[in-house]
């Protein structure tokens, strides 16, 4: 069994903001990820589309920062158990990667279907 603390919505709210913090002081691809979302999120509520559109345009955008997130935290944790290269490692290194380079993909063809759609 494992030893948790009670849930707490203010304490996992805390420890949420606090890894988030973390992500925009410590990693550079997540920053440079948060302002494509920041700059990109006037497009979305402005953009002349069906709501289904800007859904999935926001969808994808969020997706981006949290595939970003995830790979941050393999990283981390693969850094934890060894700094020596392992095969093993580098695998999952590249694991979270793919993660992040599959939703950058899916913003693409997201935002240009929208965007294609609306052209013709």
């Amino acid at each position: 069994m494992r030893n948790q603390p009670k849930y707490n919505f203010f304490k996992n709210t805390n420890y949420a903001l606090k890894g988030l913090l973390d992500l925009i002081k410590t990693e550079s691809s997540f920053r440079i990820e948060l302002v494509v979302f920041i700059v990109l999120i006037p497009v979305v509520i402005f953009v002349e589309t069906t709501l289904s559109n800007k859904l999935l345009m926001f969808v994808s955008l969020m997706f981006m920062l949290i595939a970003e997130a995830v790979n941050s935290a393999i990283e981390r944790v693969v850094d934890l158990v060894t700094l020596e290269h392992h095969e093993m490692a580098g695998r999952a290194k590249d694991v979270g990667s793919s993660i992040v380079f599959l939703s950058i993909f899916l913003f693409v063809i997201v935002w240009a279907s929208v965007f294609l759609d609306l052209l013709f």
